[in-house]
């Protein structure tokens, strides 16, 4: 059965992602495809609909983004939303100029034409979130007013040639009607039968997996967390004994996280799991090592070295490999191709992308077309246990990016056991799975504390919680007092080697999640 797709076009708006995800919550699949895409890629997906997205930009900028007019040809419903409709307008012969009185934040739109489809159902005055600096002066042939605010105009249509388009972000929680508003456009208007549920991801994907895979053998990197487990169960129910997944311990993971993994992907969902041991071979790499970027490039290519030692040992007893599967998801794949083109390198990621070219395997990335939330529902309509799929991110690099200065096995050791309480006690508050993320760093800090009378010469530690939607950006979490402080008790007490306990503060920007 094929599946009906909103196209997305992203003209660069920081809501861009935002629009995929509210028309995905109404289980309407939808792409998000740079606006530089030739007419052919977006026809590809035989879309149902097509919207627009907002963006930085002035229609008139030399370096607007360049986007096909003949899109607005081909029949296909439309919906432009802020700078969407100032294309609309622009390259359709109607006139965009700078607005006399721009428009950010909080609005009143009053609804001028409510038999449009668009607004059916929805009240003669709307809250809104506004954000642009252009207005559009004269519209195009054939299109009239639909909504205005007390400065500009807010919506306009052309029910004949299907196009229509709003000057505010329906997208955003600021515009509390604007759920209703995409329902309209997406079942009302392109007639969508919202039928992409997970159960109808896993069966078409599983059917798709086994039809390209064939008889071929197919190895995962697994790591323990929610995507990669959930993309190598999927494969799994899809091939079978087909695929054998490799899970390397680097020497920097938490606390018996070798064989609590090994316990659920091996013992409770039957995964052909290959478990090796290389923590004393990172170790040594990285001893003396006290450079963040050093410390990740070395991790990095270690884990390229034994998983390519790996993949040939497996290929050699499955008589050859032919495919990797990748737990790559939406927003990385969004990233790539945005038409703001890749952001700055804060740091490097660690992910078996950079796998030698003489593998020469094939990609599986099953999970390229979900978002984070989504990837989870899939893994609970499977069945996996929810102590994988509610896990916190962990970084690639593992406690190497937590441990400030050298790492060495004694201060692995140290912050294993004051991370293990600070996750201990986070679920034991009812709070884990409301938080981002929530861990213990070890600084190269020593200072001088007293116990039991005697004077102490030991390790910080920093406790980090943050919430976050995404990782781009992220707030510190107010952990309750009585939570911080049965942390740092336990903490000082039962870590030998550790004094001291603070907390970080800091929100991203201008920090980072991690402090390495």
């Amino acid at each position: 059965m094929d599946t009906q797709t909103i196209v997305i076009l992203d003209f660069g708006s920081q809501y861009t992602q935002l629009i995929a995800r509210r028309i995905r919550e109404l289980n309407v699949f939808s792409a998000v495809v740079p606006c530089t895409a030739p007419l052919s890629e977006i026809q590809a997906y035989k879309p149902i609909g097509v919207i627009l997205s907002g963006g930085p930009s002035s229609v008139y900028d030399i370096d607007a983004p360049a986007a096909d007019p003949k899109l607005l040809e081909l029949g296909v419903p439309t919906l432009g939303i802020c700078y969407g409709l100032q294309f609309i307008v622009h390259h359709l012969g109607g006139k965009v100029r700078s607005a006399s009185k721009r428009e950010y934040g909080h609005a009143e739109v009053s609804i001028e034409d409510g038999s449009t489809p668009l607004f059916k159902e929805l009240p003669a005055s709307l809250q809104v979130w506004m954000s642009h600096g252009d207005e559009a002066l004269e519209l195009p042939t054939g299109f009239r007013r639909t909504a205005v605010t007390s400065n500009a105009l807010a919506g306009i249509a052309n029910e004949e040639r299907r196009i229509w388009a709003v000057q505010f972000h329906p997208e955003v929680h600021h515009t509390p009607l604007g759920p209703q508003l995409l329902k309209n456009f997406v079942f009302g208007i392109c007639g969508a039968k919202g039928d992409w549920t997970p159960a109808h991801f896993v069966e078409t994907t599983v059917t798709a997996i086994r039809e390209k895979v064939g008889t071929g053998h197919v190895i995962c990197a697994l790591s323990g967390g929610v995507d990669s487990s959930v993309a190598a169960v999927l494969v799994h129910k899809a091939i079978g004994k087909q695929l054998t997944c490799v899970f390397v311990n680097n020497g920097v993971l938490r606390k018996n996280e070798f064989q609590k993994v090994q316990e659920n992907l091996r013992d409770k969902l039957g995964l052909n799991l290959v478990a090796v041991d290389a923590s004393e071979r990172f170790l040594s790499k990285l001893a003396g090592v006290t450079d963040p970027e050093k410390k990740r490039k070395i991790i990095g290519n270690e884990f390229i070295a034994v998983f390519d030692d790996e993949a040939h040992r497996i290929s050699q007893e499955t008589g050859g490999v032919d495919w990797l599967v990748q737990g790559t998801l939406y927003p990385d794949v969004i990233e790539s191709s945005s038409v703001k083109g890749p952001s700055q390198t804060i740091k490097s990621h660690h992910n078996v992308g950079g796998l030698p070219e003489t593998m020469k395997l094939k990609l599986i990335e099953p999970l390229r077309d979900l978002f984070k939330d989504e990837v989870r529902r899939i893994g609970r309509d499977m069945g996996m246990p929810e102590d994988i799929l509610g896990r916190q991110p962990f970084p690639g690099p593992g406690l190497a990016v937590r441990i400030l200065g050298e790492i060495t096995p004694d201060r692995v050791a140290l912050l294993q056991e004051a991370d293990d309480i600070v996750v201990a006690e986070i679920k034991a508050a009812g709070l884990y799975t409301k938080i981002w993320q929530s861990f213990a760093v070890l600084l190269p800090v020593m200072s001088v504390g007293v116990m039991g009378d005697q004077r102490t010469y030991a390790y910080t530690a920093a406790i980090r919680a943050v919430h976050s939607e995404d990782g781009m950006t992220a707030d510190w979490t107010p952990l309750p007092y009585e939570v911080l402080k049965r942390i740092s008790s336990r903490i000082v007490n039962e870590v030998r080697g550790i004094n001291r306990v603070v907390y970080d503060i800091t929100s991203k920007p201008p920090g980072t999640i991690e402090w390495e």
